[in-house]
């Protein structure tokens, strides 16, 4: 069963970056390849929001809210998705959540808080 761990949350100031790792295991030889992978995030009092998404052919597909200022990567030999983050908004304060898709299974990573003050 595959499992996602975050990490690299904390604290930055604003116009700053933050880098998150998600990390696979349990993955079956290879099918990492074969992921969807995606960063969702949920504010305080709000609903979880959808950031960004990268497809198993490198296509990579952004919230209008974080074009431009955050990327979204993967790295299919370590079973490795990133979130490089930078120009951080106070709005950007969240629980951010690693996901996967893999035929019809969904699986949610833990969560990693994220916050943007000064």
């Amino acid at each position: 069963q595959v499992q996602l761990v975050e990490s690299g949350g904390g604290w930055a100031q604003p116009g700053g970056p933050l880098r998150l790792s998600c990390e696979a295991s349990g993955v079956s030889g290879g099918t990492f390849t074969l992921f969807d992978l995606a960063w969702y995030r949920q504010a305080p009092g709000k609903q979880r929001e959808w950031v960004a998404r990268i497809d198993n052919n490198y296509n990579m597909y952004y919230a209008d809210s974080v074009k431009g200022r955050f990327t979204i990567s993967r790295d299919n030999f370590k079973n490795l998705s990133f979130l490089q983050m930078n120009s951080l908004r106070p709005d950007d304060t969240a629980v951010y959540y690693c996901w996967k898709k893999s035929g019809s299974i969904v699986t949610w990573g833990q969560g990693t808080q994220v916050t943007v003050s000064s």
